[in-house]
């Protein structure tokens, strides 16, 4: 019965800035690693980035230095801030974690979709 709701998707010119938030809800006991993947038209689902209980942080290359990613424990939620937009950032995006209840398993969100226009 857990689940992950995304807020933050839509529309926004090249080199704008918007913010990503996930929220997990339900019988969890515990987070462990939370992050953030998107699939562009015609491509493969990529892992953009993800962060671990203990802070520690992972990039793909494309978005170095443009994303940050971060949590908030007490509120089982993860952030994806992301500037300088590029139109190949344009996506699908989807919250994922780790989350225990009775066992561990991955939850994902149902997507928000990211458009980055010239």
């Amino acid at each position: 019965q857990v689940q992950l709701v995304e807020s933050g998707g839509g529309l926004v010119q090249a080199g704008g800035s918007l913010r990503l938030s996930c929220a997990a809800s339900g019988s969890i006991r515990r987070i462990n690693i939370m992050g953030w993947y998107r699939q562009a038209p015609g491509k493969l689902r990529e892992s953009v980035a993800t962060i671990t209980s203990g802070g520690t942080t992972y990039y793909v290359d494309s978005v170095k230095g443009r994303f940050t990613i971060s949590r908030d424990n007490a509120k089982n939620t993860v952030y994806l801030q992301m500037n300088s937009l590029k139109p190949e950032d344009t996506a699908v995006y989807y919250c994922n974690a780790d989350i225990q209840t009775v066992f561990t398993r991955t939850y994902w969100g149902q997507g928000t979709h990211i458009t980055v226009s010239s």
